[in-house]
């Protein structure tokens, strides 16, 4: 009866840690930008931090605005995170 419990724990553990996390890791992002909430995601900030930042242009990084969405350059996130120059 413990294995079946000890599986269980760990199947819903799994479940949780991949649900926690629903984006790719940087170094596996091809796409030029990424949302607000992804970008959010690896600087480890809030997304509203982000948008605010896009509001008064006074960052360390600035969106390229797309049919009035926000995308997050991901050259620029490496860059800040220490993960390469920006190109």
């Amino acid at each position: 009866m413990q294995t079946t419990t000890a599986q269980a724990t760990h199947a819903s553990h799994v479940v949780v840690e991949q649900s926690m996390n629903p984006f790719p890791p940087l170094d596996l992002v091809a796409r030029p930008t990424v949302p607000t909430d992804q970008a959010a995601h690896y600087l480890l900030r809030k997304p509203q931090t982000l948008r605010g930042w896009a509001c008064k242009e006074d960052g360390p990084i600035r969106p390229i605005r797309i049919n009035g969405r926000l995308g997050w350059p991901v050259a620029e996130i490496r860059r800040l995170l220490g993960g390469g120059a920006a190109q």
